[in-house]
C-alpha cells in the first residue's frame, strides 16, 4: 500500500527519494510527496496528486540536500489529494513526518490535545506530527516527544514512521509496529524503506526492525532502540536480489512479464526443492513437526486465499490430512473451533499482509507451529512464523498478481509430496510432483507462446461487456474464483466466479442475451456437469468460452489446454485467464499493472 522512503548523508538525496518512490509505485497509491533539507536551514517540501511523474514534474532545481523522506499515499483517511498526501509538518513548522498504517484513535487524540490547532488535512497521520510539535514546544527534546506520542497511540494502530527534524537535519526518526520498515546500509550514508526493492540501486544490505522499536538513523550510525531505551544491536542482511529483475525490460507492462515468466518459475521450484536424485529438500524439522497435526489451517487473503483452496485439494485428495482454507480477515475476530493438534499454513505474497499477520499474532499466542509460504526473505510473517518455505518466483510487481499464485500452488505440491514421503502414503510416493512440474512448465510456455489467440478472445467477448461469469467444479472451481478476481481487478468488469451446479440455484438469473460465460474444464469426473450447466447458460443467450484440457476437449472448445495431472491443472487453466484479464484491460485503456483502488501489500486490515 502507501510507500517509504528516507535518506541520511548523501548529496543525492533528492533523486534517491523520486527514484525509490518510482520503485514503489507498483504497491498502489494516489498522491506522493518528498521533504528535502539542505543542512544548512533550507528546507523543500514538494507535493502532489497523482503519479510520481507529476511530483517529479514540480521538483524543480532549487530543491537540493543530502537528508530527505519521501511517501507514496493509498488514502485511508481523506480523499486523495495535496492538502492529504504526506509528508505532513507540525504547525510550528519544524517536524515533518510520512507514515504507513492506521492510527486507531486519532480522533481522540485530537480532541484531547489539539483543539486549539488549526489541521490543515484529513488525515489521521497529521495528528501525530502536530502532537510530536506541541510536546516539543512545551520543552520536550525530539526523542522524548516522539516517544510520548508514541505511547499514547492505542493498540488497535499500526505505523511505520519516518520523521525529520528541521532543527537536526541529519537525523531520522523512525519507529514501526504491524507495519513493515527496514534501515538500508550504505557507504557513507543510511536509507530507510519499507520495501527493499525501494533501494537496491543504494545498497543491498537491510536491517529488519521489530515492533516497538525506536531508530536514530544519521550518515555513519543506526541506533536501535528498545522500548525502555536500551540500544539493541543487529547485523544486516544480504538481498541478492538483481534490480534489473524488478524492470520491464521490452515488456510493455510488468503484468503480461510476470505471466510469462511462469514456466521458469516452474523450474526455479523444482531446481530449488529437488536433488538431483529426485529427493525433496525441505527441512526435516518442518516435516516432523507437520507430520504431528491432525488437522492444516490455510490462512491467506485474496489471491493467495485462492491458491490455498487449490492446495486444500492437494493435502486431501493425495496426502489424506484434512485441510481448511481460511479468509485471514475473518479468522483474525471469528475463529473457528480448532483441532487438537492444528498446523497453520500462511499464504502472502508480500510477506507482510496485516490480516494474516495478525492471525499468526494470535496463532503465535496460543502456541501452535505454523509456516509461511511467501516470496519476500525477511518479511514479517516470515521471521514471525515457526518455518517458512520461499516461492524463488523473482519480484512481482503488477499489482494484480499472476506468478505468485502459481508458485504459491506448486510449492503446495512439492510440500505434499515431502509430507506424504515422509509418512509413507503410497498415493503421494507414486505422484512424481518433480515431473508433474515440467510438465506444468511446458504447458505454461506453449500457452503464453499462443497468447494473440487470447487477445483476439478477448476482444470479442469482453472488451466492451459490463459483467462476465466464469463456471467450474472441485479445482476448477477453485480456479473460476481466482480468473473472475483477475478480471475485475484489472479490467474493472463486475465478474463472479461460482460452482456451476450453482447457477441454476439463484445465479442464472443475471444471464442475458450475450452475458460472457467462461466454463472450465479440465476434470474428467465433472467435465460432463460442466457441460451441460454452460448448455443451460448458452440456452438463455450467454456467449460461452469454453477452457477444457486436450483429453476432454470438443472441436468447438476455443481454448484447449495441454494435459497435466487433474489436481495441478490451475496451473495451466490459470495461464489463459490471466491474458484475458490483462487484454480485456489493456483494450479498455486502463492501466493494467497499477489498477484503481489497489495496492499490492495490503499492510492495514
Amino acid at each position: 500500500m502507501c510507500g517509504i522512503v528516507g535518506v541520511t548523508g548523501n548529496s543525492n538525496a533528492k533523486d534517491i527519494l523520486l527514484d525509490g518512490l518510482e520503485q514503489l509505485e507498483y504497491r498502489g497509491y494516489d498522491s506522493a510527496g518528498i521533504y528535502v533539507n539542505d543542512q544548512h536551514g533550507d528546507g523543500f517540501l514538494v507535493k502532489e496528486k497523482g503519479r510520481i511523474a507529476d511530483l517529479r514534474a514540480l521538483v524543480g532545481d532549487e530543491v537540493v540536500g543530502s537528508t530527505g523522506i519521501g511517501h507514496t499515499r493509498w488514502a485511508t483517511h481523506g480523499v486523495p489529494s495535496v492538502r492529504n498526501a504526506h509528508p505532513h509538518v507540525s504547525a510550528n513548522g519544524r517536524f515533518f513526518l510520512v507514515h504507513n498504517g492506521v492510527i486507531g484513535n486519532f480522533a481522540q487524540l485530537r480532541e484531547t490535545y489539539l483543539q486549539d490547532v488549526e489541521l490543515k488535512s484529513d488525515t489521521d497521520t497529521e495528528i501525530i506530527v502536530q502532537l510530536v510539535g506541541k510536546f516539543s514546544d512545551e520543552g520536550l527534546d525530539t526523542l522524548a516527544a516522539f516517544r510520548k506520542v508514541l505511547s499514547l497511540v492505542d493498540e488497535s494502530s499500526s505505523y511505520s514512521f519516518l520523521m525529520m527534524d528541521k532543527e537536526q537535519p541529519e537525523k531520522l526518526f523512525v519507529a514501526k509496529n504491524k507495519s513493515p520498515l527496514l534501515i538500508g546500509v550504505g557507504a557513507g550514508f543510511n536509507v530507510v524503506c519499507s520495501d527493499a526493492v525501494a533501494m537496491l540501486t543504494q545498497t543491498h544490505d537491510f536491517i529488519e526492525l521489530t515492533d516497538g522499536e525506536v531508530v536514530i538513523v544519521t550518515p555513519d550510525q543506526i541506533k536501535i532502540l528498545d522500548e525502555k531505551d536500551h540500544e539493541i544491536k543487529r547485523k544486516p542482511f544480504h538481498v541478492d536480489t538483481d534490480p534489473a529483475a524488478a524492470q520491464k525490460g521490452a515488456y510493455p507492462h510488468y503484468m503480461l512479464k510476470e505471466i510469462d515468466e511462469q514456466p521458469g518459475v516452474m523450474r526455479t521450484l523444482v531446481q530449488e526443492y529437488f536433488d538431483a536424485s529426485g529427493n525433496v529438500k525441505i527441512d526435516q524439522d518442518l516435516l516432523d513437526t507437520l507430520g504431528q497435526a491432525d488437522r492444516l489451517y490455510i490462512v491467506a487473503a485474496g489471491t493467495s486465499y485462492h491458491a490455498g483452496l487449490v492446495g486444500k485439494e492437494l493435502f486431501e485428495k493425495l496426502a489424506g490430512i484434512p485441510t481448511e482454507v481460511h479468509v485471514a480477515s475473518e479468522f483474525a475476530y471469528n475463529p473457528p473451533l480448532l483441532s487438537k493438534r492444528p498446523f497453520f499454513i500462511f499464504l502472502t505474497q508480500s510477506g507482510e499482509t496485516a490480516d494474516s499477520r495478525q492471525v499468526l499474532t494470535q496463532v503465535n499466542e496460543w502456541g501452535y507451529p505454523s509456516l509461511t509460504i511467501t516470496n519476500v526473505p525477511n518479511s514479517t510473517l516470515s521471521r514471525e512464523a515457526s518455518y517458512t518455505l520461499l516461492l524463488h518466483a523473482g519480484p512481482e510487481i503488477a499489482v494484480a498478481s499472476t506468478k505468485a499464485y502459481t508458485a504459491q500452488i506448486a510449492l503446495e505440491a512439492i510440500l505434499v509430496k515431502a509430507y506424504g514421503e515422509a509418512k509413507g502414503i503410497q498415493k503421494v510416493k507414486d505422484f512424481d510432483v518433480a515431473s508433474e512440474l515440467t510438465k506444468v512448465a511446458n504447458g505454461m510456455q506453449e500457452l503464453v507462446d499462443e497468447k494473440h489467440n487470447v487477445e483476439q478472445i478477448a476482444k470479442e467477448m469482453l472488451s466492451t461487456t459490463r459483467n462476465a461469469f466464469y463456471i467450474g467444479r472441485g479445482v476448477d472451481y477453485a480456479l473460476a474464483q481466482e480468473a473472475a478476481l483477475k478480471l475485475k481487478e484489472v479490467s474493472y468488469v463486475q465478474t463472479e466466479g461460482f460452482a456451476s451446479g450453482e447457477l441454476k440455484h439463484g445465479t442464472i438469473a443475471l444471464i442475458e442475451e450475450g452475458t460472457p460465460v467462461v466454463a472450465i474444464i479440465t476434470d474428467p469426473k465433472t467435465a460432463a456437469h460442466t457441460r451441460s450447466n454452460a448448455q443451460e447458460v448458452l440456452a438463455r443467450g450467454a456467449n460461452v468460452l469454453f477452457i477444457a484440457s486436450r483429453d476432454l476437449a470438443t472441436d468447438n472448445d476455443q481454448i484447449v489446454l495441454p494435459e497435466v495431472d487433474p489436481l495441478l491443472s490451475p496451473l495451466v487453466s490459470v495461464v489463459p485467464t490471466q491474458l484475458l484479464a490483462y487484454y480485456t484491460s489493456i483494450q479498455r485503456g486502463y492501466d493494467v499493472d497499477k489498477p484503481r483502488n489497489l495496492a499490492k501489500s495490503v499492510t492495514v486490515e
